[in-house]
């Protein structure tokens, strides 16, 4: 059993700020793979940022990973506190069928998130509060913390 976690952050502003994004997997309970990332934009495109485009981009950093580490056939629980990108991606108990994707900077990441989903037939995904994602929220924060930016939407810590 696979089980990955992943968050993002967007700060001194949202959306337009710095965008990054932490995961961490964990197989039968020993972490296997994590990162640490911030989000680069298409140049001229810097400012086209937000918490759900950090949100998706770890979400496709997992898949990303567990696509080249041949494990898409195990199977797999993902983690996020992101209840837009969990309930985009997956038909929850909760609200019985997928949200759309309407609009924002964050459908293009959605949709190569979707394309890749298709790829993992034992995949599934629940919404966990933020209290209960702390490792992939830390990490979320990590670059950010060393390319000096100021946190002022969410706490640093």
């Amino acid at each position: 059993m696979i089980e990955a976690y992943f968050d993002g952050c967007c700060e001194p502003v949202n959306p337009g700020g710095i965008a990054s994004y932490g995961v961490v997997i964990l197989r039968e309970g020993k972490r296997i793979w994590e990162a640490s990332e911030i989000f680069m934009p298409t140049p001229g495109r810097e400012k086209e940022t937000s918490n759900n485009v950090a949100e998706y981009s770890g979400f496709e950093a997992i898949l990303r990973y567990l696509l080249k580490e041949n494990l898409n056939q195990e199977q797999i629980v993902l983690f996020g506190d992101s209840k837009l990108v969990i309930c985009q991606m997956f038909v929850t108990a909760e609200y019985g069928k997928r949200w759309k994707i309407k609009s924002g900077h964050y459908v293009p990441v959605a949709r190569r998130c979707q394309q890749l989903l298709l790829k993992f037939p034992r995949l599934t995904g629940k919404w966990i509060p933020r209290e209960e994602n702390s490792v992939a929220d830390e990490l979320s924060k990590a670059q950010l913390k060393k390319a000096g930016v100021r946190f002022r939407i969410q706490p640093e810590g």
